[in-house]
């Protein structure tokens, strides 16, 4: 059973991929909703990030996720190193949560 959903899950995926190289030159997109879909992607991509960040089982996670990820965030705008990111932003949830900061 597993097996089948797995398989299942590739193909649609190959297909779906398939679907927008084959349908790319045959579809004709308005202009307004082709300057529109980059702008929808960046709108999906942040709100699930922020889903993420901010929830955990469908109830607030707390202030230590939120700071750690506002931590990782500001270095990343700042352009620091991947690694330097990563650590600082869960650095900075493990120590409010050592400090009982939840």
């Amino acid at each position: 059973m597993l097996i089948a959903v797995i398989l299942a899950l590739a193909i649609g995926t190959y297909a779906f991929r398939l679907a927008g190289v084959v349908l790319r030159d045959r579809l004709d997109l308005p202009e307004r909703l082709q300057t529109l879909l980059p702008v929808a992607a960046a709108v999906l991509l942040a709100a699930l990030a922020a889903t993420a960040a901010l929830t955990e089982a469908g109830r607030f996670a707390g202030v230590a996720r939120p700071a750690g990820v506002l931590v990782g965030a500001v270095l990343a705008w700042r352009r620091a190193p991947f690694v330097a990111v990563v650590v600082a932003a869960a650095g900075t949830a493990a120590v409010l949560r050592l400090l009982g900061i939840n």
